[in-house]
């Protein structure tokens, strides 16, 4: 048996139940790892509440984890006990001590970045990669709009469009927040509650407006983002802290010829050799020091109903991990 935290309904963080499971041996094509530390994410909320839905109930949330190969399934190769792994996105379980995964779901950890470290950086990391790197490919020149920017993936996109050349922007809450993004890498924040962010925008690119809006707020600031874009900008909303965006018209990007995506870093590392090279870019920007990693809040995994509670009422920066 081991201890994790499981969901039987769906509500508020008081849900997440710490209980013993029962773990199997790894089968065919899967290895059992001992969980060093846990990432948290948006995501893991998003399911608990149920605006996403989880395949079983009851269910152990969370997409990310850095642990020990503790045992490895018959006939499996390229994978030893004692190695050092992490994994992000699915299957989703990482609230665990110890959990089964597939073996081509997990991918190294450089002796160069720790556990902690790593397990705050590969969900959030390698969204930030396929957005700024793919989704839209940010170039020197570019002036970019990153809404949240003082979040976990928000810092990591400042930090990441800076040093490809663009010019930053960012919107956060709080002036203890504004100072973190400006450190971040953020030549210019707005600090929304203050003011309004369509006009600052527009006074700073002088009217011209942004290559492109990375939005993980949504309905709050979708309408607001739309209004930010240059002609043939690009709405990147990949995220709803603040709920769903209301429907848009079609007839609502005709003219400004805009484009609007949706993306999910599942269909953007759904080949091994994608989740290996966003992974491997990932960790080499963290060796190299072009991404500074936040890890701001930690917590018992036992307290991860706390730890819900803190991320959703915005009392936390950067990364949050629990340690099992």
């Amino acid at each position: 048996m081991v201890k994790a935290i499981r969901v039987h309904q769906l509500g508020g963080p008081q849900v997440l139940k710490w209980e013993d499971v029962e773990l199997g041996e790894p089968k065919e094509g899967e290895i059992r790892i001992k969980n060093k530390a846990i990432g948290l994410n948006f995501i893991d909320i998003y399911f608990r509440k149920g605006v996403y839905k989880a395949a079983t109930m009851p269910f152990t949330p969370g997409m990310e984890a850095v642990g020990e190969v503790t045992a490895v399934g018959p006939g499996l190769t390229g994978r030893k006990v004692g190695d050092i792994v992490a994994y992000a996105g699915n299957p989703m379980g990482s609230y665990a001590e110890e959990q089964i995964l597939p073996a081509d779901k997990v991918v190294p950890v450089p002796p160069s970045v720790d556990p902690i470290t790593a397990a705050s950086i590969m969900l959030k990391g390698m969204t930030a990669q396929f957005l700024v790197r793919r989704c839209f490919k940010v170039e020197s020149g570019h002036t970019v709009l990153v809404h949240a920017a003082a979040g976990g993936v928000g810092s990591l996109l400042c930090q990441w469009a800076n040093a490809l050349g663009a010019t930053v922007i960012g919107t956060v809450s709080t002036k203890e927040k504004a100072a973190q993004a400006k450190e971040d890498g953020c030549h210019h924040v707005i600090i929304y509650k203050e003011e309004d962010f369509v006009s600052r925008v527009n006074e700073i690119t002088s009217g011209k407006g942004v290559e492109v809006v990375y939005d993980s707020v949504g309905k709050d600031t979708f309408e607001g983002s739309l209004a930010c874009l240059k002609p043939r900008g690009y709405m990147v909303c990949f995220g709803q802290s603040s709920g769903t965006p209301d429907p848009v018209p079609l007839s609502a990007l005709a003219p400004k010829s805009l484009f609007l995506t949706r993306p999910s870093m599942m269909q953007y590392t759904s080949t091994r050799d994608e989740l290996l090279e966003t992974a491997g870019e990932v960790f080499a920007n963290v060796a190299s020091g072009v991404l500074r990693v936040r890890v701001n809040h930690k917590y018992p995994l036992s307290e991860a109903a706390q730890a819900h509670a803190d991320l959703e009422n915005r009392r936390t920066t950067g990364s949050v991990v629990l340690i099992p």
